[in-house]
């Protein structure tokens, strides 16, 4: 696609996420919502999860019938096409089960293996946060910026844990507690999407997860990256682990995960 196409393209994709988020929103709160889990009892998937992949992918397939998709709830439709969507129809299922408002409709397009567009949606705070690859990242339609704080005794911080965190030992509470005492704080949002869109407009001053899917941050990376800041990725053994900010504070973040590390290893 030219640059033109995919900004063409981006609109429609935030009517999509619009679309996906009005359905979660009709059913938030339901008493009776269909809950399962999958990996384990923290990880959860409702039939909204369904119902808001099925909405997605049945625009993807009639619109963009030629590329692939990399659904969370789908998995893999894979052909020959350079063009691949990554989507998370609903990410934050367990702050959705709970009623709470935080969660967000996720939704990337990579080319080639390189991601070109992305869309995070908050539905309840009617966030809609989104980039083109070389054209910036945006929240509502007005340019946003990652922060420029220098330093992790001014920062705020954002992070999540791992599904398996009760039987794995690589589960973060040793970082978070590192990093909690060198900010100002560490939130826990309970969305990577949200939290990588928030890093993006400066809401948030760094960002730190491990054990991710490309759907958790896809988009979000992207965000990222058009809006100033930087992403590195720490460790190989846990999936995708990554850390999200501006130049400064990724240095500052994984220096204390570092040293963290090396502490542990005496």
């Amino acid at each position: 696609m030219t640059d033109q196409e995919l900004l063409s393209t981006l609109e429609n994709i935030k009517g999509l996420a619009v679309k996906a988020g009005k359905i979660q929103i009709e059913n938030l709160g339901r008493s009776d919502l269909e809950i399962i889990t999958k990996s384990s009892s923290i990880d959860l998937v409702t039939e909204v999860d369904k119902k808001s992949e099925k909405c997605i992918l049945q625009f993807i397939g009639e619109n963009y019938p030629s590329h692939n998709v990399l659904a969370e709830e789908s998995g893999i439709s894979s052909g020959q096409s350079d063009y691949l969507w990554v989507v998370d129809p609903l990410d934050g299922t367990t702050n959705y089960s709970q009623g709470l408002p935080i969660f967000s409709v996720s939704i990337a397009l990579q080319y080639k293996k390189e991601t070109v567009l992305g869309i995070v949606y908050a539905p309840v705070l009617r966030q809609m946060f989104t980039a083109v690859k070389g054209h910036g990242a945006y929240l509502n339609g007005s340019q946003i910026h990652v922060s420029a704080k220098k330093e992790l005794s001014a920062s705020v911080l954002a992070t999540g844990f791992p599904y398996d965190r009760a039987s794995h030992p690589v589960n973060n509470l040793n970082y978070f507690s590192a990093l909690a005492r060198k900010t100002r704080g560490v939130r826990r949002f309970g969305s990577a999407a949200y939290d990588l869109a928030s890093v993006a407009v400066g809401h948030f001053d760094g960002y730190w997860e491990m054990n991710l899917s490309p759907w958790d941050v896809c988009a979000g990376i992207l965000l990222v990256q058009e809006a100033g800041g930087e992403v590195i990725f720490f460790r190989e053994d846990r999936k995708i682990s990554l850390i999200a900010g501006n130049k400064n504070i990724c240095r500052a973040i994984q220096t204390e995960i570092i040293h963290t590390d090396q502490t542990a290893a005496k």
